[in-house]
């Protein structure tokens, strides 16, 4: 829902799509003929990035890894300024290190909870229009619409949606 939620508002932003490919491959050269580039490119893993990245200049995407602290970290959003073949240049909406431009590079990611071993090359980030609580945590927000369609599962959850935002004028909750 979060993902549907992020495409959706990065429709209404102008400009052009850009699609990011990962490029897959098997670790072990042995195995290269049991796992074709096609089904690799098919596999969606909690905590793998997918193999389609789409963003516009002007997006608001999050950092799914740690790449350079304090700056990079698992958490950071971001928002797009150039979308390069080999890099995205973003500047950080972190209030310590807000308007800060930065470089991210693909990296490698290698999933250990399958039978095999492969390496995924894709940027770490994902759009971030829409965010789980849990992912919220230590943000702030300027603006902040809570969707209670499906409720807190976690004693504290409401508390830590509803404290993302400055102002109680700036918080939208939809039931």
């Amino acid at each position: 829902m979060l993902n549907e939620m992020s495409f959706h508002i990065q429709e209404k932003i102008a400009g052009e799509l850009k699609n990011y490919k990962s490029v897959d491959s098997i670790t072990n050269e042995d195995e290269v003929v049991n796992y074709p580039t096609e089904f690799l490119n098919s596999l969606e893993l909690p905590g793998l990035r997918p193999h389609n990245l789409q963003l516009k200049i002007g997006s608001v995407i999050i950092m799914l890894r740690n790449i350079n602290p304090p700056r990079q970290c698992n958490g950071t959003r971001l928002v797009v300024k150039k979308l390069l073949n080999n890099v995205i240049e973003a500047t950080i909406l972190k209030v310590k290190y807000k308007g800060e431009d930065v470089l991210i590079p693909r990296i490698p990611m290698i999933p250990n909870d399958i039978p095999f071993s492969f390496k995924r090359l894709q940027f770490p980030v994902r759009l971030a229009f829409a965010m789980s609580i849990n992912k919220s945590q230590g943000q702030s927000l300027s603006v902040c619409g809570i969707n209670l369609e499906n409720p807190c599962f976690a004693h504290g959850q409401l508390y830590v949606a509803c404290s993302r935002v400055r102002k109680p004028s700036t918080l939208f909750i939809y039931a």
